[in-house]
């Protein structure tokens, strides 16, 4: 009674469904086979051989990349980076000989040799790579050309000159002058006093007879003169500050005038009398003056040029009229107006200056005359 009611819990709510198999099963129902059952293997894909070839071969390619580079780069990137390090220290020495020397020239060739040696093996090629881009940078034709800039630049040449030749660019005079005329002619003091009274006495005397006023045209300057044995001697060439008036000056006697003026003014002062380089008395080619001047007829030229000196002395003196009145092309207006953007000086008028080449500072003159006894027989 007890099992039956058990077996009804089970069975209940169970209207519609097929009945139960009898205890024991039906007869000759087949048991299920207990286990595991086998599952044969899937056959491997066709392509797994050519992978694992593929696979084999990458583990042998990392493997190779993991080794170390081999001698013979290394040698090459550090001979590379020496020789460079050798031409920049040669440069910075300005030793251009040096470098273009024919023992800097055979280790440019070895080091390339060694370079594409480590070029040609499979462990040293990526170090070749490296020193050969160092060695594009830094050769000898390279690196020999800044050297030949730089002292060309700085005119020092010191490792192609003898001692005598280093001896001869200290000379303090200038070759083919003797010294003594130096030391007896006027000295750039006395130059310079005696161009500043003679300015003074023209611009006095020009004022007063046409009523012009004046300007002042830049600064003195001082150039070194070359001692004619590749260096700079102790002497200078001076160019005084100009003159001009503020006024042009356009009329064909008026400039006449003046000059004879000027003229009147530079012979007081011990200097010969006025010479036109632009006048038809000059000795200068027509076509030359036509040239320079605009016109061989000094009524229709837009320069004159007047000019004296006191050889032995080294004052020369020059004193110019600009007319752009008689500028015919409009040319030589373009050149005077660049000048004037360059000096500040007006465009037309009178001007003048005095240069003086050669002359010696009396500041200097002890130690010039010093110096000349370390070059006996020299001028």
């Amino acid at each position: 009674m007890d099992r039956e009611k058990q077996r009804q819990r089970y069975i209940a709510g169970t209207e519609g469904a097929p009945p139960v198999p009898p205890p024991g099963g039906y007869r000759g129902a087949r048991r299920q086979q207990q286990g595991p059952v086998a599952v044969a293997p899937a056959a491997p894909p066709l392509a797994a051989p050519a992978a694992g070839i593929a696979a084999s071969e990458g583990t042998a390619a990392a493997a190779a990349e993991k080794r170390p580079a081999n001698l013979l780069g290394w040698a090459a990137l550090g001979v590379s980076i020496l020789f460079a390090i050798v031409l920049l220290g040669s440069l910075l020495a300005g030793g251009t000989d040096l470098i273009y020397g024919i023992t800097m020239l055979a280790l440019q060739l070895g080091v390339l040799a060694l370079i594409v040696a480590a070029l040609f093996t499979t462990r040293g090629r990526m170090l070749g790579a490296i020193a050969l881009v160092i060695t594009i940078l830094f050769n000898v034709a390279t690196v020999g050309g800044l050297s030949a800039l730089q002292t060309s630049a700085s005119g020092s040449y010191d490792g192609q000159k003898s001692d005598k030749q280093k001896h001869e660019e200290a000379y303090p005079g200038i070759k083919g002058t003797d010294p003594q005329d130096i030391l007896s002619q006027q000295s750039l003091e006395e130059v310079q006093a005696a161009s500043e009274s003679l300015f003074a006495d023209i611009r006095a005397r020009v004022t007063a007879e046409f009523g012009y006023e004046w300007v002042q045209v830049g600064e003195e300057d001082f150039r070194p003169e070359r001692n004619g044995y590749g260096g700079e001697s102790m002497l200078v060439e001076y160019a005084s500050a100009g003159w001009a008036t503020t006024e042009p000056i356009h009329d064909y006697q008026r400039k006449l005038d003046v000059m004879s003026v000027i003229d009147d003014v530079v012979s007081e002062h011990g200097l010969p009398s006025l010479y036109s380089f632009n006048d038809e008395y000059s000795s200068m080619d027509p076509s030359i003056k036509t040239k320079f001047y605009g016109s061989d007829d000094p009524r229709r030229q837009h320069t004159w040029e007047y000019y004296t000196e006191n050889w032995p002395e080294p004052i020369r003196f020059y004193a110019n009229i600009f007319d752009l009145s008689q500028d015919a092309t409009g040319g030589f207006l373009k050149q005077r107006e660049a000048q004037t953007a360059r000096t500040g000086e007006p465009l037309e008028g009178l001007q003048m200056v005095v240069v003086a080449s050669a002359v010696l500072s009396e500041a200097d003159r002890e130690e010039f005359e010093k110096k000349l006894e370390e070059y006996p027989g020299y001028f």
